[in-house]
């Protein structure tokens, strides 16, 4: 980061310090990658408690420390929660920078939008992102604070999974522009309803300045008439009319997905290296922040083509002559949808082949949501292996779709017994799961034969 000045730092805080100037380049949360000369911030977690590394964080060359509670030093900068004095740290950092700034949230899709975004925009700008799952706001703060004087744009990930946490991180942000990527029912049990979840996503636009664009899905049925008379709301998409930003001539040819970008009176080639309608919408999301920003529309178009899928999203392996789709990195009702139809869309000499698993925090919605994935899956695969409690009801609803090929097992090692009797050469094998259901060591055994 950019040195500041500590006093400056304490005001943003709201911590009382009367001591001389200091510049500070670094401010760090763990000892193990402590830097001298920086500012420690003690924060708390579940299974950790920053206020015990203090004492070594000073001795170790830290040349303050932040602290809730009271400490018998004058390095030690008291607030009142760490947390938010961290957040607070970046926000006033951020509103230094004189760079621009994407934010992105929504129930699906934000990371691939971040990725794509970045893409966009890192063909113009010198651009950090959001690293792996770094949403939250510790890892927003991270984030931001890694930002330097070399950057000249930033798409930043914002994810809540509770009522509430959007306006700090927005704030935090303070985003040039917004991108709502759709409302779903993630997170269901915390908000109890699909309005709720937009309310708050949409909280990301009251730290906007007036006349910022906000970029919405028009093709969602909760964001396609949203209308916010202070900022300038534009709407992408495939399938609503109304769209601002349109996709059309969608063509999928092995592993990418071709299609042409409707902007305003141009239409621009391009491609991106993945499957699905959904991943479309997400490029135009990207296409059109890069185009607000002032990039030439045809050179944001052809910027989607370096798009990488990131951790366990959709990425295509090859494996002993099997298409394997790694996407177990998160699931949500639209998710599991989107990657069905993507699924049975793709080329495949063989079977097609859904191993899942439960989706997570769907609250009353939980029966309803595994039965209706069961029903998609019954027009999507040749064969369908579940395992979770939940993903009994996907099978069951499956084989009423009429799919006899639908199995529930009770672990996972006697599905992946069944998966090895039964995949072959030429099958396309997508697996996908709540985080939480651990999918991604079905890939680990797999890969290791």
């Amino acid at each position: 980061m950019t040195p500041l000045d500590i006093r400056d730092l304490a005001a943003a805080m709201g911590a009382s310090y009367d001591g001389p100037s200091r510049p500070i380049a670094h401010i760090c949360t763990d000892t193990r990658n402590l830097v001298p000369g920086c500012l420690f911030v003690a924060l708390v977690g579940d299974k950790f408690d920053g206020h015990n590394y203090i004492p070594e964080a000073l001795k170790l060359g830290a040349a303050f420390a932040v602290s809730a509670r009271p400490f018998e030093d004058k390095r030690v900068l008291v607030v009142k929660d760490t947390r938010q004095a961290f957040l607070d740290l970046a926000g006033f950092y951020r509103r230094k920078l004189g760079l621009k700034v994407v934010a992105v949230t929504g129930s699906v899709g934000k990371t691939t939008t971040k990725e794509m975004a970045a893409c966009v925009l890192g063909s113009a700008f010198s651009t950090l992102k959001t690293p792996a799952n770094f949403n939250n706001e510790v890892g927003l703060s991270q984030t931001i604070l890694s930002l330097n004087s070399s950057h000249e744009a930033a798409v930043l990930e914002l994810g809540v999974d509770a009522p509430g946490q959007m306006p700090p991180l927005a704030r935090c942000a303070s985003p040039d522009i917004g991108i709502v990527t759709g409302i779903g029912v993630t997170h269901l049990q915390q908000f109890g309803t699909r309005e709720a979840i937009r309310a708050e996503k949409l909280a990301l636009a009251d730290s906007m300045a007036n006349g910022a664009p906000l970029l919405l899905c028009g093709d969602n049925d909760l964001l396609a008439d949203v209308e916010m008379p202070r900022l300038r709301v534009l709407r992408y998409g495939i399938d609503n009319p109304a769209n601002d930003f349109k996709a059309q001539n969608l063509r999928e040819d092995g592993s990418s997905t071709h299609f042409e970008i409707l902007w305003e009176d141009g239409v621009y080639p391009a491609q991106i290296p993945t499957l699905g309608k959904h991943n479309v919408r997400n490029a135009l999301a990207g296409f059109a922040a890069g185009v607000l920003l002032g990039i030439a529309p045809s050179q944001a178009a052809a910027a989607l083509k370096g798009y990488a899928p990131e951790g366990m999203r959709q990425k295509v392996v090859s494996h002993k002559g099997l298409t394997v789709v790694e996407d177990c990195y998160n699931a949500s009702p639209d998710s599991m949808a989107a990657a069905l139809h993507t699924l049975k869309s793709m080329p495949c000499a063989g079977k097609r082949i859904a191993v899942l698993s439960d989706m997570l925090e769907l609250g009353s919605r939980e029966e309803e949501d595994h039965r209706r994935v069961g029903t998609i899956a019954a027009g999507c695969a040749d064969l369908l292996l579940c395992t979770g409690s939940r993903s009994a009801l996907t099978v069951e609803a499956a084989r009423q779709a009429g799919l006899a090929q639908a199995f529930h097992f009770p672990d996972q090692d006697s599905l992946y017994q069944a998966l090895r009797r039964q995949a072959a050469p030429g099958d396309v094998l997508w697996f996908k799961a709540s985080r939480g259901m651990h999918l991604e060591l079905l890939l680990q055994r797999l890969y290791a034969e």
